[in-house]
């Protein structure tokens, strides 16, 4: 199997273009292309999957076990004939500064895969040799198979970085040029979402083209080979449960609700759920027959005018929130269920009113990272005092809070901050984390038999 992790020199090198014009390349070549990514981000996988025709996985040395991981990258790699990792931040940068636990290094390392590391080339000359010189040499186990250099401003600024990228015996696998047409918009949580918009046919023909034109993508491929994929082909495994008993999930799958692990979705279906999408955006009631309710994280904020003029809809939540069925809800799920989101320039606007507090929107970020999550009292996703991993990454905060119990203790990984979390209102449990199940499968496994005893109790 051909496989390789792209990584960057840091954030915002042109890691996801670049991933992009590769994965719509190889595909035009009838490649089977099988995409991941590195960390905790939804929007760069929903891309990736539009062009491949296939999901792409969350890869996350952090909330997930090695094990976890590989079962993932193995799983899903079944028929594929070449593998692309899309790497997070830069190469070497994860959940700590004194070692490599939850960066792009660690998972490269994992599978065996060599790296190809792309540089912003805009501004750069000489000193950009110095760059891959360190990248190459800073950890002696990772195998960096060349470098592709992104935005250089034309020929000569390429014959330059050529030969300076020679001098230390790093291969030059291409360039990319800046291509405006191409360019996907972005907004404060990064890229626009896949639900939205994203690249068009004929913008994938303009990526796949420039890197055909300016990616050695023969080279590419030749030394690339992992040697340990499985080429025979065979069904991905049916994660729907075999003889677990099946509850009906609903899912808030739409512009405003969109961000989602697939190997969490895959969790729950394993644990014994039927997920049914629905759309507070767009749909007039809920699906009927629904067990319980999963509320992910995206952009309410955005849909804010359209989430509060569909009272029907929100109506509708509020009758399943009378019933004993569970709600899970995780960052924008939650801004969903509160009573209103502010806006930055004083705008208000009505939610669901499921639990008592408001949301109020900020200008910077208010939480960050990975995050660990310490169950004060049994819940949906764990008993007392069990020990979740999730990531925070948000730009609103809970105001006036009215009686809610708390069942999390977090802690920010990076800062040290901790704090009570994790709302909860009878049936109702609601967060800022977004947790994964693949990493805790025993949280999916009691979400779902919360759902299951609401339905024996009914």
């Amino acid at each position: 199997m051909k496989g390789f992790v792209l990584a960057g020199t840091g954030t915002g090198v042109g890691k996801t273009t670049v991933t992009a014009a590769l994965l719509a390349a190889f595909r035009s070549r009838g490649l089977a292309v099988q995409p991941f990514k590195c960390g905790p981000d939804y929007i760069d996988p929903a891309h990736h999957a539009a062009i491949a025709g296939r999901p792409s996985y969350n890869l996350d040395t952090w909330m997930m076990t090695a094990e976890v991981n590989r079962t993932i990258f193995h799983e899903a790699c079944r028929q594929a004939d070449v593998v692309v990792v899309e790497g997070v931040m830069g190469l070497f940068d994860g959940a700590n500064g004194d070692s490599d636990e939850g960066s792009t290094a660690e998972i490269a390392k994992l599978l065996g895969l060599p790296v190809v590391l792309v540089l912003d080339a805009s501004n750069a000359a000489r000193s950009l040799a110095a760059t891959v010189l360190g990248f190459r040499d800073f950890d002696p186990q990772l195998r960096l198979l060349g470098v592709i250099l992104n935005g250089p401003a034309g020929p000569a600024h390429v014959k330059l970085l050529r030969d300076a990228v020679a001098s230390v015996e790093v291969p030059l696998l291409g360039w990319f040029p800046h291509l405006p047409e191409a360019e996907l918009p972005e907004r404060h949580l990064g890229l626009i979402t896949a639900c939205e918009s994203t690249w068009s046919a004929e913008q994938l023909t303009l990526l796949a083209e420039a890197a055909r034109q300016h990616i050695d993508l023969n080279v590419l491929l030749e030394s690339c080979d992992t040697g340990d994929g499985d080429s025979t082909p065979a069904p991905a495994r049916d994660h729907r449960a075999g003889n677990v008993e099946q509850v009906r999930i609903g899912i808030a799958q739409d512009p405003a609700f969109c961000f989602y692990y697939q190997s969490s979705l895959n969790a729950l279906r394993a644990a014994g759920a039927e997920l049914v999408p629905f759309s507070p955006v767009y749909d007039a009631a809920l699906p009927p027959g629904l067990d319980g309710l999963y509320l992910g994280g995206g952009y309410p904020e955005v849909f804010a005018e359209q989430l509060a003029a569909n009272r029907n809809f929100l109506q509708s939540m509020r009758q399943f929130a009378g019933s004993a069925r569970p709600i899970y809800a995780e960052c924008g799920g939650l801004m969903y269920l509160g009573e209103e989101i502010r806006m930055r320039d004083g705008q208000r606007y009505p939610m669901a009113a499921v639990l008592p507090l408001s949301v109020e929107m900020l200008d910077r970020l208010e939480g960050f990272g990975y995050t660990e999550v310490e169950l004060l009292d049994d819940c949906f996703v764990g008993g007392r005092g069990s020990r979740l991993r999730g990531h925070s990454f948000h730009y609103s905060r809970v105001m006036q809070a009215g009686n809610l119990e708390c069942r999390y203790r977090t802690r920010q990984v990076l800062t040290g901050m901790e704090q009570r979390e994790g709302y909860s209102a009878g049936n109702v449990l609601a967060s800022y984390i977004h947790l994964s199940f693949a990493g805790n499968p025993a949280a999916a496994s009691r979400l779902v038999q919360a759902c299951l005893q609401s339905r024996v109790v009914a």
